[in-house]
């Protein structure tokens, strides 16, 4: 009886070890079969991720043409050092000697290193010279894991010229990749930092390529799987003249050497369309010295020097409009029945109610429209502007697009100012007073405007009221011509006027030209235009040097800004500079017809 009960107590046991086990082995089979059919496609792609590496090769970036297909920014071959530990980690000797042969600290290359996060190269140095190239592949053995790279490197033709239009490139910082990362930036990727290269860096860095490489569990390479070719970035067609570009660059340089200033800016645009022929900002700098690494010593140069070349004084500098600000005054005061072109204002010297008066001193007597805009006559615009009022007179600086961005396809644009009235209470808790509003009425006080701006408001009249978008690109189209975006003229608004005032305002601007202020300057030039100068105070030192105008004056397709930033007169600095502007750009219409 006992050995019966042992007996069955065993069976039990064994039977329920038997369930274990064929339950074990169901879980196994069920497992197993997960693995291979439901997660198969997963786990086969992480066993080619530890045996297959992809080394990518750089695209080269798209290359910049000015409007009628000229150069101005491409690529040139280079060589970069890079550290690729394929089978180990680099040794802390490599990267020693890399230290020392590139000039590179050994903590910024560890920092490289430590953040490094992919089988990409980890690149050391840009654009090094053949000499380093051949130290470390006739010394392979001493430089385990560093390999040379052949990198598109760009380069700007024209090299300070266009600077600030066309930007420059250099590597992605980290505080860049952290934000790219999902856009498929990589470290030591080179990204567009400033200019053009900044706004159309996704469209026109293109797309790496790269070799499959398998290798074994070691990291060794042990063959080329498959090779994919780079794919190109689109090129740009600017609206830029490089003829034009060239001519407006050394018209400024030329008129800063002869008077002693250091710093001016100059906008050309046709005010038909938006499209902007040339930009010019001084100081500048050479973008090419960022394309490859921009040393410490370059670095310093520019930036201690007091003028900022990194600034683009076309779109970020606000200055003080001075008289080009009354043909914004003329429409307001004209359009809002206020004066009639006609009506004589009696200039004695100063002006009636507050005692301001010309800045020489000069007393012309009854003035119409056209002779007071024509000579620039203060006195009869500080009446215009107590007749209208600074509420109203903002109104039509808002109007003209003054006080807001432009939207032009660059960084970093400044608003200038029109709300001066708010401002002031904003900013320093002060009633305004009449004497501030006669100031904004000639461009002075808080009244603030950018070159670009200047350009457009001027282009404005130029155009029968119609204000465009600025732009600089025209077209994106593949290597191969293909089209990839076209840019049609952007009308963002037009002026609220009768034609008829706009009339009498371009009447005016071209008497500037011919009997007034710009008379002289302009005297034999053989094509009929309009213009205005202007004069703005500068508490930091010598007055700023205006110029505006427009040409032809009958179908005006090109728009002029100048400043000279502490030039004086605008008729002795910035005059000379539009004249040379405008020169050429004629010399170029007669030749290509207009732009």
């Amino acid at each position: 009886m006992l050995e019966n009960a042992r007996e069955d107590e065993y069976l039990g046991r064994l039977k329920f070890l038997m369930a274990l086990i064929v339950l074990v082995i169901a879980v196994l089979i069920a497992r197993v079969a997960q693995l291979q059919i439901y997660d198969g496609e997963y786990y086969a792609g992480l066993a080619d991720g530890n045996r297959i590496r992809i080394i990518p090769t750089m695209a080269p970036r798209g290359t910049f043409f000015d409007r009628n297909g000229q150069l101005l920014v491409t690529n040139r071959p280079g060589f970069a050092v890079s550290l690729l530990p394929l089978t180990e980690p680099i040794s802390p000797e490599v990267i020693q000697r890399v230290s020392k042969l590139l000039d590179v600290p050994v903590e910024e290359i560890q920092r490289k290193i430590d953040i490094h996060y992919s089988f990409d190269p980890i690149r050391i140095k840009q654009d090094v010279t053949p000499d380093i190239v051949t130290i470390i592949e006739e010394q392979k053995k001493d430089y385990r894991g560093v390999v040379i790279e052949v990198q598109p490197i760009r380069n700007y033709i024209l090299h300070q010229e266009g600077a600030h239009t066309f930007g420059y490139v250099s590597e992605i910082s980290d505080a860049e990749l952290e934000t790219k990362k999902d856009q498929g930036y990589k470290s030591g990727d080179i990204v567009g930092k400033f200019g053009l290269e900044r706004v159309y860096d996704k469209e026109i860095r293109g797309e790496n390529g790269g070799e499959q490489v398998e290798v074994d569990v070691a990291g060794k390479p042990v063959q080329i799987l498959g090779k994919k070719e780079p794919k190109p970035g689109y090129d740009l067609i600017l609206t830029i003249d490089r003829d034009l570009q060239v001519a407006a660059e050394n018209a400024v340089d030329e008129i800063l050497k002869g008077i002693g200033a250091n710093a001016a800016a100059a906008v050309v645009l046709n005010p038909q369309n938006g499209e902007v022929l040339a930009m010019v900002s001084r100081p500048a700098f050479d973008p090419n010295l960022f394309a490859h690494g921009i040393s410490t010593k370059d670095w310093n140069a520019i930036n201690t020097n007091p003028y900022h070349p990194m600034d683009n004084k076309t779109i970020t500098g606000e200055y003080p409009p001075g008289s080009t600000f009354k043909i914004v005054t003329g429409t307001a005061a004209l359009s809002d029945g206020k004066v009639t072109a006609e009506e004589q204002i009696y200039d004695s010297g100063t002006h009636w109610l507050v005692p301001k008066g010309n800045a020489g001193g000069e007393v012309l007597g009854w003035l119409n429209f056209h002779d007071a805009l024509a000579h620039s006559d203060n006195v009869y615009f500080y009446e215009l502007g107590y007749r209208l009022g600074v509420d109203r007179l903002s109104d039509y600086a808002k109007m003209f697009g003054l006080g807001t961005e432009t939207g032009i396809d660059l960084p970093y644009e400044s608003p200038g100012l029109a709300n001066w009235r708010e401002y002031k209470w904003d900013v320093y808790g002060d009633e305004w007073y009449i004497s501030e509003t006669m100031d904004a009425a000639i461009g002075q006080g808080f009244n603030l405007v950018t070159p670009l701006q200047a350009a457009m408001v001027t282009g404005e009249i130029a155009a029968n009221g119609k204000r465009y978008k600025p732009h600089l690109v025209k077209q994106i189209v593949t290597q191969d011509g293909e089209l990839v975006r076209n840019f049609e003229p952007e009308l963002l608004s037009e002026l609220q006027v009768d034609p008829y005032i706009i009339k009498l305002v371009q009447d005016g601007l071209r008497e500037v030209t011919v009997t007034g202020t710009a008379a002289s300057n302009f005297a034999g030039f053989p094509y009929p235009i309009a213009g205005k100068t202007g004069t703005a105070e500068n508490s930091q030192g010598r007055d700023h040097g205006w110029f505006v105008g427009y040409a032809p004056f009958e179908n005006p397709c090109v728009s002029v800004a100048v400043i000279v930033e502490q030039g004086g007169f605008g008729a002795s600095s910035a005059v000379p500079i539009g004249r040379k502007i405008m020169e050429k750009a004629f010399e170029i219409m007669n030749q290509r017809g207009p732009f």
